[in-house]
């Protein structure tokens, strides 16, 4: 059986989003008290990039459930693999941001990495516009600490991917 890497990864990933995205979505915690309108702006980002994934992915069931075929048990692997990688960078109990992480993690992997770009099926996440985003937590950002977070989260995530796109399956 052939498998493409590229597109097992990158199904990987977008699950790892998604399960990034659900854990923290209903979170409250505004520690830095960031202006509205970017929290809104935010908001409204990631509830559109959370549709784009569920049309993408199947339903976490549908792994679980067949975890036996090879193609998933390979996206199962790869999806452990990338939770490692980033929990073993996000130093415990500190904070991170994990709307930023999420879109570091697809623009490194989608807009710089470019692996995806024969693939209609990512064609969303190939050419979703990144940089209004690092605009938005970068610039119009006041509070330094909150920018440096981003800062974190925009390395952690460019280390990561770059470590997953010279993942071998074993």
């Amino acid at each position: 059986m052939i498998i493409n890497s590229t597109k097992v990864k990158t199904e990987a990933l977008l699950l790892f989003c998604r399960d990034l995205i659900t854990s923290y979505k209903t979170s409250e915690d505004d520690i830095f008290k960031i202006n509205h309108d970017i929290s809104s702006f935010m908001n409204e980002r990631i509830e559109q990039l959370l549709k784009a994934i569920n049309i993408s992915v199947q339903p976490i069931d549908y792994y679980i459930r067949n975890n036996k075929v090879s193609r998933i048990s390979i996206i199962v692997k790869t999806y452990e693999y990338i939770n490692k990688s980033i929990s073993k960078e996000l130093k415990k109990g500190e904070e991170f941001n994990p709307s930023m992480l999420c879109f570091a993690i697809l623009s490194t992997w989608f807009a710089e990495l470019d692996v995806t770009d024969n693939d209609k099926e990512f064609l969303f996440f190939s050419i979703y516009p990144y940089s209004e985003i690092y605009d938005k937590l970068f610039l119009e950002i006041q509070n330094e600490e909150y920018k440096n977070l981003n800062f974190a989260m925009l390395n952690i995530a460019e280390k990561c991917m770059f470590n997953l796109y010279k993942y071998k399956f074993k």
